[in-house]
């Protein structure tokens, strides 16, 4: 019983595996997006004061979440790998690894909450009821970082066991407890007073509780592929070592989209206000053409991982071109509806007249990018898998920042706004071409030799 479970990854047949897999984690991510769009749309109706705080508490946010997904996918490459190679006692001791590493990486936030936020407050907000109301934001969400690191070490233990459905769980709970409470806490229904910004935090800080909760009933309660004892562990530096060796990459990845943000939003401000609105809108909204990719590359990363340490190269391979055919179609499906309905986008966002002058031409242009990013994001999930994380961080980079911000720069100074939004095409069709660098590269070191294994 327990073979035919553990060799799911390597034996079902592809397609419906990857149906399986990716689509719980396709649904969590389209709900993380839909939860980041509400939070938004509820404190902006406290105040427009409200909505900067928490706009400006969005990078130590983004920090947080980057720190504790990158560790975690660390984990992920080396549990499957190990499952794969059918070790589990490896997988095992991988997996409680990365539940230790979870608690320990959340304590800086910790600190950060006690002696921190007031200084990172005052330096970004212009007006003193501003920086208070992102002090006292941080302050919880920040002491409180471990259920997120927890939860999230939870979620990729068991999607590298093959289970998806688990972790789709966990984070709706997460999201839908959120979802409720931020009403209730930020404008005070059913006798809890009004708290504004502060609400918004105890009901997100709420949400992630549940989800660690949900997470760690599952995982020492329920029977999985790997057994997680803290009696008599002691850390393993080689452990360690391979963990991190794709974690701190992903780490590095993570981050970056913060760091791309404040420089773009330094380069648009040059032009508009709107400008930056604009930009900050698009993120919003291209998350739900996005989010199902990385749903996708979430099913599809420990099938590459699994085969990959099983060494069965077919089968590997199949999953990449799966996974390429898939993200392509999803992302064209995006272009066309950036081409065709920008209008009907902004709307949402109740875009003034300049917004939208602003705005369908940078959806228009910005969209071009959609299919050569579903290459370039698919390629990045082979290179994870196999254990070559440093791969998928220097694609990172060339994407979201080496190209992206130096591309935007000149273009705003000699084709002024409109020409700036082409740095996205420009970045991604670059390190598409860097993806394809690395797989030739990759194929000779290692992946022609898996052959001969199989």
């Amino acid at each position: 019983m327990e073979n035919v479970k553990e060799n799911k990854m390597g034996t079902a047949p592809m397609l419906p595996l990857i149906i399986s897999m990716s689509v719980p984690a396709m649904i969590s991510m389209l709900v993380q997006a839909l939860y980041n769009i509400v939070d938004s749309v509820f404190v902006s109706r406290v105040s427009e004061s409200a909505l900067t705080a928490v706009s400006l508490a969005f990078p130590v946010q983004t920090l947080l979440i980057a720190f504790s997904v990158g560790s975690a996918v660390g984990v992920n490459s080396l549990v499957a790998r190990k499952l794969g190679e059918h070790d589990r006692a490896a997988a095992s001791s991988a997996a409680t690894h990365g539940m230790v590493m979870s608690v320990i990486l959340s304590i800086p936030f910790m600190i950060f909450a006690l002696f921190g936020v007031e200084g990172f407050a005052r330096a970004f907000a212009q007006t003193e009821g501003t920086a208070v109301m992102c002090a006292d934001y941080l302050r919880i969400v920040s002491i409180c970082a471990a259920f997120v690191f927890v939860e999230i070490a939870a979620e990729k233990i068991l999607q590298a066991t093959g289970n998806m459905v688990w972790p789709m769980i966990m984070q709706l709970t997460g999201a839908i407890t959120n979802i409720i409470l931020d009403p209730i806490f930020i404008f005070g229904y059913f006798g809890v007073p009004a708290m504004g910004v502060t609400g918004a935090a105890v009901a997100t800080v709420i949400g992630q509780a549940v989800a660690c909760l949900v997470a760690l009933i599952v995982l020492f309660v329920k029977d999985h592929e790997v057994d997680i004892t803290l009696r008599g562990f002691r850390f393993r530096w080689s452990v360690i070592r391979n963990i991190y060796a794709v974690g701190i990459p992903s780490v590095v990845m993570q981050a970056i989209g913060a760091v791309m943000t404040m420089c773009m939003n330094a380069v648009l401000g040059g032009f508009s206000e709107t400008a930056v609105a604009v930009f900050g809108v698009y993120f919003k909204v291209q998350s739900f053409i996005f989010m199902p990719v990385f749903g996708l590359t979430a099913g599809i990363m420990p099938i590459m991982g699994y085969n990959f340490g099983a060494r069965n190269k077919k089968r590997m391979m199949d999953a990449l071109k799966y996974c390429l055919l898939i993200s392509v179609i999803i992302m064209f499906l995006g272009t066309l509806i950036f081409q065709f309905m920008p209008d009907k986008l902004l709307m949402i966002f109740g875009a003034s007249e300049t917004m939208m002058s602003i705005g369908v031409v940078a959806f228009r242009i910005i969209s071009i990018c959609f299919v050569p990013a579903a290459l370039g994001i698919s390629f990045s999930t082979l290179y994870q898998a196999v254990g070559s994380g440093v791969y998928s961080m220097v694609l990172s980079l060339a994407r979201q920042l080496c190209v992206l911000v130096p591309c935007a720069f000149v273009l705003a100074q000699l084709g002024g706004l409109n020409a700036t939004w082409f740095a996205f095409p420009i970045a991604e069709v670059a390190s598409f071409l860097v993806a394809l660098v690395f797989f030739a590269r990759l194929n000779h070191t290692t992946l022609s030799k898996m052959e001969a294994h199989h």
